[in-house]
């Protein structure tokens, strides 16, 4: 179970999917927006809301973001909505049986929870973090395992009271496909690109968010030669206003709208620059490409950016009309380069799909 189509959310249950198909091929799975399944009015108002904050004001989110006296105050709504959802999702598991149900956010989690404990239901529940941060939303007593990113997110889980046994470091999932190693060069032709030039890929999440714009153009400024490759995503606003102006632009850019492909450009790719969603922050560890992240959003990206930056696995800057400055010094300073991927290296979880679905199959 998750919530909005397209979101790291998503993309963590399908991972989990595919590794449970892989191992065990004759799996019943329904894989669900538990949003939209149990209130589909309110998702669309409240995913509008919130794409509105976090464009127009994210320090209204960063206030609201894992705040005590916030989750305090929605208490008693968070208990009204679990009820009027829980006869929903009886219907809903009578009908399907599940021996498990996984959640990889903290909205069907906190539900199926609460489900659990006013029926008494011996239903295994894990719930998948795909954030470097553990939000008080999280914490119930009846989830069975807590699937998180690394040790640190385990000791900070601890402290808010949820049994360290509970616990399990196994990374965030993703599509075990970023694992495999692909032709170079045959992507290269593929995609119509210079092997011979480096290549920068930008991109702003599924739903192509951030300065990806302002990116372009400071990067026209650069006097190193440089191809980009930008994914706009769902945004069709950018991605038209991209297309119209992308034969102005003196570097060579491949432009794309939402791609199930994004395993073979980040391949092909020698720095990334990204918003650090965690399980595109999985990805890029898992491929151990260089990361540029721009003004990441407060409250989980903010977290996400914090991590990778302390661990040396990521450069950070607020300034996306300089940051042709950054790259064209990332590019000359091989050093640099490396010790990025090293750490991007020690820090992945190249296997936390198929350790996941291991765990959950030997339930």
């Amino acid at each position: 179970m998750y919530i909005s189509e397209v979101s790291g959310h998503r993309s963590a249950t399908i991972a989990i999917e595919k590794a449970i198909r892989a191992m065990q091929p004759d799996s019943e799975i329904l894989n669900l927006n538990a949003f939209n399944y149990t209130n589909p009015i309110s998702e669309k108002i409240i995913n509008r809301i919130y794409m509105g904050v976090i464009k127009r004001a994210p320090k209204i989110w960063h206030y609201l973001y894992d705040n005590p006296k916030i989750v305090k105050r929605m208490q008693k709504l968070k208990n009204r909505v679990h009820k009027f959802n829980t006869p929903k999702l009886k219907v809903l598991f009578d009908q399907f049986r599940p021996d498990a149900i996984i959640c990889s956010q903290a909205f069907p989690c906190g539900m199926v929870a609460d489900y659990k404990k006013h029926f008494n239901s011996d239903l295994k529940l894990i719930a998948v973090l795909t954030d470097y941060i553990p939000h008080s939303y999280w914490v119930y007593d009846t989830v069975d395992y807590y699937i998180v990113p690394s040790d640190d997110v385990k000791s900070q889980l601890s402290k808010k009271g949820v049994p360290t046994h509970k616990i399990l470091s196994l990374g965030i999932p993703f599509d075990h496909r970023f694992n495999e190693p692909l032709d170079r060069l045959k992507l290269f032709q593929k995609y119509r690109l210079n092997p011979d030039l480096p290549t920068v890929l930008i991109m702003g999440g599924g739903q192509g968010l951030g300065p990806i714009k302002t990116i372009v153009k400071s990067l026209e400024r650069s006097t190193y030669k440089i191809q980009e490759i930008v994914v706009a995503g769902t945004n069709k606003r950018l991605y038209k206003s991209m297309r119209k102006k992308i034969k102005k632009y003196k570097n060579k850019i491949s432009l794309f709208a939402f791609t199930d492909s994004i395993n073979e450009l980040m391949d092909i790719c020698d720095v990334i620059i990204s918003k650090p969603g965690g399980v595109t922050t999985a990805e890029v560890l898992a491929k151990r490409i260089p990361m540029i992240i721009v003004k990441p959003i407060p409250g989980q990206e903010a977290s996400n950016a914090a991590y990778l930056t302390e661990r040396g696995a990521a450069i950070r800057t607020e300034k996306p009309e300089h940051i042709h400055t950054l790259v064209e010094k990332l590019l000359q300073d091989k050093v640099k380069i490396n010790q990025l991927r090293e750490s991007a290296g020690k820090i992945s979880k190249p296997n936390a799909s198929l350790d996941i679905a291991k765990l959950v199959l030997n339930l």
